[in-house]
């Protein structure tokens, strides 16, 4: 029975990891297409046709794809291992985002800078208790 599950394990943890190796090439691509149109935001932005907003959140959406791409690379590296900062670090570029793209109603920006207070918060409790890789 022990020698089944070892196979049956061992088999999940390749469909897992072609899984995610499909994930990360195409992520990826949505980077290298990310750059692209803040490559474009920027030209009209200088060309003053374009808005900054827009510009900074294209650059927060980069960020978020290569969080997510050096995920997976942190992954293969770590002996098939998710380390729990770079969720963190996710979480809180997400929340930054959602910040400047959302910032209409002064409370719910209030509640975001608390979330991010608070993954900050974890993050430290975290680089302390959490050993090192």
């Amino acid at each position: 029975m022990e020698k089944f599950s070892k196979i049956i394990s061992d088999i999940f943890l390749w469909i897992m990891n072609i899984g995610l190796l499909i994930i990360g090439i195409l992520l990826s691509f949505g980077l290298i297409m990310e750059a692209k149109e803040i490559y474009h935001e920027g030209v009209k932005f200088l060309a003053e046709q374009g808005n900054y907003q827009h510009f900074v959140e294209g650059i927060l959406v980069f960020f978020l794809y290569f969080e997510f791409v050096a995920l997976i690379v942190k992954y293969f590296k770590n002996n098939y291992h998710f380390p729990l900062r770079y969720f963190i670090y996710i979480g809180i570029t997400a929340i930054i985002r959602l910040i400047i793209v959302q910032h209409d109603d002064p409370k719910s920006v209030l509640v975001w800078a608390g979330a991010i207070l608070l993954l900050v918060i974890s993050l430290a409790i975290a680089e302390k208790f959490i050993k090192k890789d």
